[in-house]
């Protein structure tokens, strides 16, 4: 899906932001797509590299039926080539080697894994979904028709146009905003801020429940420029409800020489995202230190308390505040 020929045996993808014009017997920047003269294949459909039913907190998604669980599955490949990823062995396998591997798992044995696990959602998670789009797709039309949500853990450099495609069939989104500098999304990402800022502007407008995590890594975006940016854009583009998760960074992959971070740096992040007027800012990775609570924005008591991925206490009625009566944003609360 989401290609066109070009000139010749060239197709250009249109699947994410990077639009890559694709030779023939080459791949896209994703290392899962090939033109093989002048069609382009996906190498990945059906071959899931992991899948688990995970709680959706582990997404993370806080305000997303909090306390369910969620059927999670990714293949291999990734569009980004993020120098701290946590899962590197399987985003980053098609850079460092030319086989796709996978069991071959179809769209609807997914779905009824899922059902048979309990799971309300089928997360697209691990791995960046949009390489895995067809994949993807099918599943989650499955998905619905059974009853069973979608949500998407995504780097943010869909193409508008796959995401209005995908849009009806999923519930729910956590998207990395990796830092607010165009700087650092080159050099640590391979990418640009400005395509990830579209995409979000694209979730908002087709009303797709939105959490967003950055992941603060010492020395490269703790600055208070970019925290500061990061929850000014939230709060003003995106809106004041959608929750922002401020995750502690472990050294990984090809960024080794990085400390991991400091929970007073979370703290001074989240207190950051509430001073833009942010009503929910999470600290995470960090569990046991109280910032994976929700608290009502209005009377500030405790409404959801968690410990890493488990719930502990939950003083919510209809969707409401106990204490005092306020609604409290997202779904299935």
């Amino acid at each position: 899906m989401f290609w066109e020929p070009v000139e010749g045996d060239v197709v250009r993808c249109s699947l994410c932001r990077f639009r890559c014009l694709i030779a023939d017997g080459h791949r896209g920047v994703c290392g899962v797509r090939e033109n093989r003269k002048g069609v382009l294949y996906t190498l990945v459909y059906g071959r899931s590299i992991a899948e688990n039913a995970d709680p959706i907190e582990k997404k993370p998604l806080f305000h997303y039926y909090p306390g369910s669980r969620s059927f999670s599955v990714a293949t291999v490949g990734c569009n980004f080539r993020c120098l701290h990823c946590q899962n590197y062995e399987i985003s980053q396998w098609p850079r460092e080697r030319k086989d796709i591997p996978g069991r071959e798992l179809p769209p609807e044995q997914i779905v009824r894994e899922a059902k048979a696990a309990g799971c309300r959602t089928i997360a697209y998670t691990y791995t960046e979904p949009t390489v895995f789009y067809e994949y993807a797709y099918d599943t989650a039309v499955l998905a619905r028709q059974e009853g069973i949500d979608n949500v998407f853990v995504t780097n943010g450099y869909t193409s508008p146009e796959a995401l209005e495609r995908i849009a009806p069939h999923l519930g729910a989104a956590n998207v990395d905003l990796k830092g607010f500098s165009d700087r650092f999304y080159r050099e640590v990402a391979g990418a640009t801020l400005e395509g990830v800022l579209d995409t979000l502007r694209v979730y908002r407008r087709l009303g797709i429940w939105l959490e967003v995590t950055t992941l603060v890594i010492p020395g490269h975006n703790d600055d208070e420029e970019q925290l500061a940016g990061i929850a000014d854009f939230i709060a003003g583009e995106l809106g004041p409800e959608v929750p922002w998760h401020v995750t502690a960074f472990y050294p990984t992959y090809k960024m080794l020489d990085s400390p991991r971070t400091p929970v007073a740096t979370l703290r001074r992040a989240r207190q950051i995202g509430l001073d833009a007027g942010l009503k929910y800012v999470y600290e995470g990775n960090v569990p046991g230190e109280g910032g994976e609570n929700t608290f009502c924005p209005a009377c500030k008591e405790l409404v959801i308390e968690r410990s890493g991925y488990r719930l502990g206490a939950v003083r919510i009625e209809e969707g409401q505040c106990a204490s005092c009566g306020e609604t409290l944003d997202g779904v299935g609360l």
